[in-house]
């Protein structure tokens, strides 16, 4: 069956308005995904049907909303084919995913953490913290002109001083694939831990952990069709059993005294108090909506569009995209003599949604010696007329504002 992103779009009621007598064009997916009926459904039939605290309820209600949590973790579990569902932790997002390994960790000065110039902030910041807590040194890897990693430069930082290296899947400003199998399997050979921020490459790839080799893979629910709020820290089990827990509370013990605290096991080690149940439900939700349409399906048709979107926007003169050809799921570009933010002021008055700035990536644009771009990321709804909207209000915008 071909793949049809108008019947997709029926799923998703926010996408039906107008903005400023518009039609609007949601091209801003790298931010946040919009929702599917079946997660907004799943959001309200919790609080409608099964509201509760978890885990240590006893009446009816509180054993619903633990089924039903606990089945969400399955869910995500199979979508990372993960060995153990209690690799499954949890979290408020990538962000407190990577904020929670940075914090577990213990180094020593002489130790080595080594990140790339193609990170978020969320991948950088944690790890300066725990530099600087520690006395480790932060390492990063350099980036060629077309936005790739340098992967000699790569290879060559990697060492025996090398304890933890963390870079992304899929560049959340460049739209840059990493070749994230072979980096893993790099450091894993240096002996380094390896985190992988796989928050942009939920929605466009599948993910295997098993296949991977990583030791933790970070994601956000709200990138996948899902709520803010909620994401998941997946973890190697054997490395998660051997660290210590991050927050104290509710849930990640066995017992407390004054004298001492014996902690829980997994995955609840890690989810201290009261998780964002109706988050992992609709997670869930969202998973099961992108298996329902297929990521390989989604992958090639937002190939096919940002495809589209780079020849159009390379017609129009002034026009820079930035990172590699084969780039997923954004698209940034700059234009010469046209902020980026007026560009994308403008181009919103015609009903056209994009993103502008320097994406929580300022490295990567003083590495361009630029301010910030304006990017276009696309989603399993967004549509070749849409890309057409695209290119001809970028088009009227420029000439507007030259």
């Amino acid at each position: 069956m071909a793949f049809d992103s108008v019947t997709i779009r029926a799923e998703f009621p926010i996408l039906a308005q107008e903005v400023n007598g518009r039609p609007l064009v949601y091209l801003d997916n790298a931010a946040t995904t919009q929702k599917p009926l079946a997660v907004l459904d799943a959001s309200r039939r919790y609080y409608e049907e099964i509201n509760a605290n978890i885990h240590r309820g006893t009446h009816h209600l509180a054993r619903a909303a633990t089924a039903a949590h606990e089945a969400a973790r399955e869910t995500v579990a199979r979508h990372l084919n993960a060995a153990d569902p209690a690799e499954v932790i949890f979290t408020a997002g990538t962000t407190d995913s990577i904020n929670l390994v940075a914090a577990i960790l213990a180094l020593s000065p002489g130790d080595e953490v080594l990140i790339s110039t193609l990170e978020h902030h969320s991948n950088i910041v944690p790890w300066q913290m725990l530099c600087e807590r520690s006395g480790a040194t932060l390492q990063v890897i350099p980036c060629h002109d077309d936005g790739t990693l340098d992967q000699d430069a790569f290879r060559g930082l990697l060492s025996e001083r090398t304890k933890v290296t963390a870079f992304n899947w899929i560049s959340n400003a460049f739209g840059t694939v990493n070749p994230v199998h072979e980096m893993t399997a790099a450091a894993k050979a240096a002996g380094s831990l390896v985190v992988i921020d796989a928050a942009q490459a939920a929605p466009h790839l599948a993910i295997n952990v098993q296949a991977l080799g990583a030791d933790f893979v970070a994601l956000s629910g709200h990138k996948v069709y899902a709520p803010t709020g909620i994401g998941v820290l997946w973890g190697k089990r054997a490395v998660l059993d051997a660290l210590p827990p991050w927050r104290g509370g509710g849930e990640m013990i066995k017992e407390v005294t004054f004298a001492k605290t014996t902690y829980n096991d997994l995955p609840f080690k890690y989810e201290a108090g009261t998780p964002n149940i109706e988050g992992a439900i609709a997670f869930a939700a969202a998973l099961d909506f992108v298996h329902g349409v297929g990521i390989e399906a989604i992958s090639e048709h937002e190939k096919k569009l940002i495809k589209a979107a780079a020849d159009g926007l390379s017609s129009l003169p002034g026009v820079k995209l930035y990172g590699p050809d084969d780039r997923a799921g954004a698209l940034s570009f700059a234009i010469e003599g046209v902020h980026h933010y007026d560009l994308g002021t403008l181009i919103d008055q015609m009903g056209v949604a994009v993103r502008t700035g320097h994406h929580c990536c300022q490295p990567l644009m003083a590495r361009f010696g630029i301010t910030g771009t304006t990017r276009a990321s696309f989603a399993a709804y967004n549509t070749a007329e849409e890309v057409e909207k695209l290119v001809e209000a970028v088009d009227k915008a420029t000439s507007m504002l030259r």
